[in-house]
């Protein structure tokens, strides 16, 4: 998740509450210039992620930036990249990238068929949509898919772009096209709890992988739990929160976009706590240290912490 899944919470969430599985980097961009900025480098330094399995992901249309990109990360000792096609954001897709690429099956499959021939040293992931606008556009999508069974896993995250993140997932067709891709499949969206992962696991096997963003801003101990492990404890959420916040005053150099940083993650995180939904305003409006630190003891204090967190970021279609 742009901003939020960056380096200082990788190294805090794991420390916690153990490691992802594999923590897919918010997406880079590459460009013309065949190297990394110092900015990218500073997600991708092999240093910055010693002990955890990281997944970068590439968002690009240019055949050149991808394979140049892909070569530099298997330098870097990465064992995988990841083709972003799910992002809706209209920065992005303005430009035909991510999700902006389904609206091209012809153009994204000659993309793919440069990639995929281009004997990489490093295997190829993909996260898609069901398409642009219409959840039949997948059928096409699918078969151009299926020409690349080679790759390491496609990722579905079962709505089209101009849902963006709202309404119900389309899980009718993921599940219509689950046994027909030829390639591992992964699933993506609206996983909250442990119930929904079992539910998810018992209903598509075998299933590559589960990927979850947003549930795990809001309840950092889900994959703990979905391994048998216990809810995460007041005391957990206190030490973490304090721990994440001292690693972007460090990243950050400045204690204001630290504490904007801190917002986004609350905005998940209150959904773990019974009847924080006024509260945590006080977070928002917080100005200075002080004021968030007493608005986050006010949530600990008075707001029960749950063992399971609710969905209170869910927006309806319209």
């Amino acid at each position: 998740m742009e901003g939020l899944t960056g380096f200082p919470f990788r190294r805090v969430h794991a420390h916690f509450f153990g490691a992802a599985d594999s923590y897919y980097l918010p997406f880079i961009t590459p460009t013309t210039l065949p190297r990394f900025t110092d900015r990218q480098m500073r997600e991708l330094a092999p240093d910055i992620n010693l002990g955890i399995r990281v997944v970068p992901q590439l968002l690009t249309r240019r055949t050149e930036d991808f394979l140049w990109a892909a070569r530099a990360l298997a330098d870097l000792g990465y064992d995988e990249v990841n083709l972003n096609l799910g992002c809706p954001a209209g920065t992005v897709v303005a430009k035909g990238k991510d999700s902006g690429f389904l609206r091209e099956p012809a153009e994204l499959q000659h993309f793919l068929d440069k990639i995929f021939n281009a004997d990489l040293p490093i295997a190829i992931s993909l996260k898609t949509r069901l398409g642009w606008s219409d959840e039949n556009e997948f059928d096409l999508l699918a078969d151009v898919y299926n020409h690349y069974p080679q790759m390491k896993s496609l990722t579905i995250h079962p709505r089209v772009r101009s849902d963006f993140y709202k309404g119900d997932v389309r899980e009718n067709v993921f599940r219509q096209y689950f046994h027909c891709l030829k390639m591992p499949v992964g699933y993506n969206g609206d996983v909250i709890t442990v119930g929904d992962i079992e539910k998810v696991r018992s209903q598509y096997a075998p299933l590559a992988h589960i990927m979850v963003g947003r549930a795990l801003m809001a309840d950092p101990a889900l994959f703990r739990k979905a391994k048998g492990g216990a809810p995460a404890t007041l005391e957990e959420i206190q030490t973490y929160y304090d721990a994440l916040l001292e690693s972007y005053c460090v990243a950050f150099g400045n204690v204001k976009n630290a504490l904007m940083r801190m917002k986004e993650y609350w905005f998940f995180q209150h959904n773990l706590f019974e009847n924080a939904e006024r509260a945590v305003k006080a977070i928002y409006k917080a100005k200075s240290m002080d004021d968030y630190l007493n608005a986050t003891r006010f949530i600990y204090e008075n707001c029960k912490l749950k063992t399971e967190s609710h969905f209170g970021w869910k927006k309806e279609l319209l």
